[in-house]
C-alpha cells in the first residue's frame, strides 16, 4: 500500500478534518469580535464528500481523524457522519475538538456513532473572564460538557487551555491542582499567530516555560508521562500522586514540526500541508475521482514544508514563504 510519506520522510496517518467554520462563540485569540465572514452552506463539504475524501486517505495510510470547526457541534447531523467515518477500513481512531457548550445533549449519540476521544476547549475557570476570553457562552454548558463526556465514557478527556499572557495565566496554578484532583488531561497551548500576526498576539504570547515554572513553585513533584492516548505533539507529565496529567503543546517556543504526521481538510474542500502556510489544495474538482484524490494527496506531501516559521515571526524576522490569512476557525483547530 502507498503510504502518505512527504519529502522529509515523515509518514502521515493523521487527518484533521472541519465540519464547518461557524462558532457559537468569538473566542479572542480565534476570530475577531465581530466574526469573519462565514462560507456560504452550499460552500461546505458534503457529508458525502467528506467521506469520499476518507475513503481514499484511508487507502493512503490515514488511520486517525479528528472532527474540528469552527464548532462541530454546529452542524447537524454529526453523529451520522461520525457514524460513516468509523465505518471505512483502515480508519481507527475518530477524536473530536469542541468548545463544550453543546456537548452534554449530544455525547451518548456521539459515543454511540463511534467517536473514540474529545478534548475540549477550556481556558479559564472563572465565569467572568470565560465571557471575557469567549466573548458569548456559559462556562456552566462546558462544565456540563465534561461531566456528560465522562458519564458516557469518553478516555481520556483533554482540556485545551490557550496561555494568554495577562488574561489568564494567573490560573496556571488552578488548572494544574485539577489535572491533580480530577483524571483529566489539562494541555497549555501557545498562542499561535494564524491568520493575525500582530501586535496583540506579541502582547499575549506566553513560552510554556512559565508552566514548570509554576508547578515547581507549588511544590508538585512531576514526570514524563508517555501513555496519554492521543497526545501527539503534547510534552506530558504526571505529578505524583496525581490521576490526570497535564501537557504542553508549544508550537513556538520548541516546535514539533519534525515529528508532524498530520494534514488538515477545511470545510470548504482545501487540503493544507501546513496550519501556518497559506498553501492548500481544493478537492472538490476531484470529487467523483478517487484516482485524482489520491493525487491530490501525494501533491500535498510534495509540496508540504520542513517547518512553520511562528517563532522567526515573533522575533519579527523575514519570512520565507507567505503565511495563511485564514483564522483558526476558518481552517480548522
Amino acid at each position: 500500500m502507498t503510504v502518505l510519506t512527504d519529502r522529509f520522510g515523515r509518514v502521515h496517518n493523521y487527518l484533521r478534518i472541519s465540519v464547518t467554520d461557524r462558532c457559537n462563540l468569538r473566542c479572542l485569540y480565534c476570530m475577531p469580535e465581530e466574526g469573519v465572514e462565514f462560507a456560504p452552506s452550499e460552500d461546505l463539504l458534503s457529508y458525502d464528500s467528506i467521506v469520499e475524501v476518507v475513503e481514499t486517505a484511508a487507502s493512503l495510510g490515514i488511520s486517525k481523524l479528528r472532527i474540528t470547526g469552527g464548532e462541530p457541534l454546529v452542524r447537524p447531523g454529526l453523529a451520522g457522519l461520525i457514524a460513516r467515518l468509523s465505518a471505512i477500513e483502515g480508519i481507527r481512531d475518530i477524536s473530536l475538538t469542541t468548545n463544550g457548550v453543546l456537548l452534554a445533549a449530544q455525547a451518548q449519540a456521539l459515543k454511540d456513532a463511534g467517536l473514540n476521544r474529545v478534548n475540549i476547549s477550556l481556558d479559564t475557570l472563572d465565569p467572568t473572564r470565560f465571557r471575557f476570553i469567549a466573548r458569548r457562552g456559559d462556562l456552566k454548558r462546558v462544565m456540563e460538557g465534561i461531566e456528560a463526556a465522562a458519564k458516557v465514557g469518553f478516555s481520556p478527556i483533554k482540556l485545551n487551555c490557550v496561555l494568554l499572557k495577562g488574561v489568564n495565566e494567573d490560573e496556571i496554578a488552578s488548572f494544574l491542582k485539577m489535572s491533580y484532583e480530577q483524571p483529566l488531561h489539562v494541555r497549555f497551548i501557545e498562542y499561535m499567530p494564524i491568520g493575525h500576526a500582530d501586535e496583540g498576539w506579541r502582547n499575549h504570547y506566553l513560552p510554556l516555560s512559565r508552566v514548570l515554572e509554576i508547578a515547581e513553585e507549588s511544590g508538585y513533584k512531576f514526570a514524563p508521562k508517555s501513555d496519554v492516548l492521543g497526545n501527539g505533539p503534547s510534552e506530558d507529565y504526571l505529578i505524583e500522586g496525581g490521576v490526570g496529567s497535564f501537557g504542553l503543546i508549544h508550537p513556538i517556543s520548541d516546535h514539533f514540526c519534525k515529528n508532524c504526521n498530520r494534514l488538515r481538510l477545511t470545510s470548504d474542500g482545501g487540503i493544507k500541508p501546513c496550519l501556518y502556510w497559506i498553501d492548500e489544495l481544493n478537492v472538490k474538482p476531484a470529487l467523483g475521482n478517487p484516482e485524482a484524490l489520491h493525487e491530490l494527496f501525494m501533491r500535498a506531501m510534495d509540496i508540504k514544508p520542513l517547518n512553520h516559521e511562528m517563532a522567526e515571526k515573533l522575533a519579527n524576522q523575514v519570512q520565507t514563504h507567505e503565511p495563511t490569512a485564514r483564522r483558526m476557525s476558518q481552517i480548522g483547530g
